[in-house]
């Protein structure tokens, strides 16, 4: 595992953890996949119920505050695949 994937984990973890219904998958183009799930953050690739994708960039701007998740799917520098509602949901977690 990378160490950015680690960042992402240790990073996500909490947040996610008894937060999250389901499962989401985080692809971090370049570095990998981070399943969220109600347990937390991890490494893997499983399927999810909603996948989000984006550079490392775009998802530590999102999660500093410094990226409105909204604004970033609406100009294309998010990918969802799944219900966006879900989508949704799931950042609002990541910018908890």
């Amino acid at each position: 595992m990378t160490d950015v994937l680690q960042a992402y984990i240790d990073d996500l973890h909490p947040k996610a953890q008894g937060h999250i219904r389901g499962t989401a998958k985080l692809v971090i183009q370049g570095h990998g996949s981070v399943m969220l799930d109600e347990h937390g953050a991890r490494a893997g690739d499983d399927p999810a119920d909603v996948v989000l994708i984006a550079g490392d960039e775009v998802f530590r701007n999102i999660l500093s505050g410094d990226q409105n998740p909204v604004m970033a799917f609406m100009s294309g520098k998010l990918k969802v695949d799944g219900n966006v509602q879900r989508a949704l949901k799931v950042s609002a977690i990541l910018t908890s």
